[in-house]
């Protein structure tokens, strides 16, 4: 399984990457983009199954990556998460309308995110 980490904080990202360090009964090739432009085309290029996804970026930012991918839907199942400081239920409502099933807000806890990768794993 290869999943994107796409954040414009290295310290979210290198938390993601520990966790997904912990997660021993699958294998997991990991990703990271530092903004949304940069996460776009590392989506199109490696075709990750899962991307960790956060709103608030430089360049492209969350919402408006989701809006390109579903002018131009990839041609494989990928799972997109939302972890994002954003809570409103707004920002929910625009990422559910976008696609998004799983939508988690920082601070998260660790127990969380080994929990949904397995689930969707």
């Amino acid at each position: 399984m290869k999943i994107l980490i796409v954040d414009d904080e290295a310290i979210i990202r290198e938390l993601i990457l520990q966790i997904i360090d912990e997660i021993e009964d699958i294998e997991i090739e990991t990703i990271e983009a530092a903004d949304g432009l940069e996460g776009l085309e590392l989506i199109k290029k490696e075709k990750p199954d899962i991307v960790f996804l956060d709103i608030m970026m430089p360049k492209i930012n969350g919402f408006e990556l989701l809006r390109i991918l579903k002018k131009e839907p990839p041609n494989w199942d990928m799972k997109i998460i939302i972890l994002t400081a954003k809570g409103q239920e707004m920002d929910k409502q625009v990422a559910k309308e976008l696609g998004v099933k799983w939508y988690i807000t920082k601070p998260f806890k660790i127990d969380e995110i080994i929990t949904l990768l397995k689930e969707i794993s």
